[in-house]
């Protein structure tokens, strides 16, 4: 039986709570935190423009080699402001939950990432947490760092 894995990143933005929340409370906005590499595409047409509970958001992502995979989320939980989460209904996960939390701090907001989730496969799974699950999520919360900084600084306090 595989085991149910976590990981937590946290970053400060130099931005006010409300310029945190427009962005990534947009679904459009995610691909332009993703690697390009993933080949992050919103297939769905009626998810809408900003994130509320019961929403379902589709895409296609590519994690290994090119190949697309299907991936369908829900929008679970939302208070506007503070935070919303996102729960893989389909995809490449047997489970995935997601939690994007906002907190003004004096000159930004920090933005934490709670992800837990849980790999197919059993023991297997386990093996490719190892080797590249746990590797690749770490990458992709990397570059949204980074990109992050990029578009609006880095935080001093």
């Amino acid at each position: 039986m595989s085991k149910v894995y976590n990981i937590h990143t946290e970053q400060i933005i130099p931005i006010s709570l409300n310029e945190a929340w427009d962005f990534f409370s947009s679904p459009a906005n995610l691909a332009k935190i993703t690697p390009a590499h993933m080949g992050f595409n919103i297939i769905s047409k009626h998810h809408g423009a900003k994130m509320y509970p019961g929403q379902i958001i589709e895409y296609t992502v590519k994690p290994i080699l090119g190949i697309p995979l299907y991936w369908m989320t829900e929008i679970t939980h939302v208070k506007e402001g503070a935070y919303f989460v996102d729960e893989q209904r389909f995809g490449p996960y047997i489970m995935w939950h997601h939690q994007h939390h906002f907190t003004e701090v004096p000159g930004g907001v920090k933005m934490d990432d709670i992800v837990h989730y849980k790999i197919p496969m059993g023991f297997l799974g386990d093996i490719a947490q190892v080797l590249l699950v746990k590797k690749q999520l770490q990458g992709i919360f990397d570059y949204r760092f980074k990109a992050v900084t990029e578009k609006w600084g880095t935080y001093n306090p």
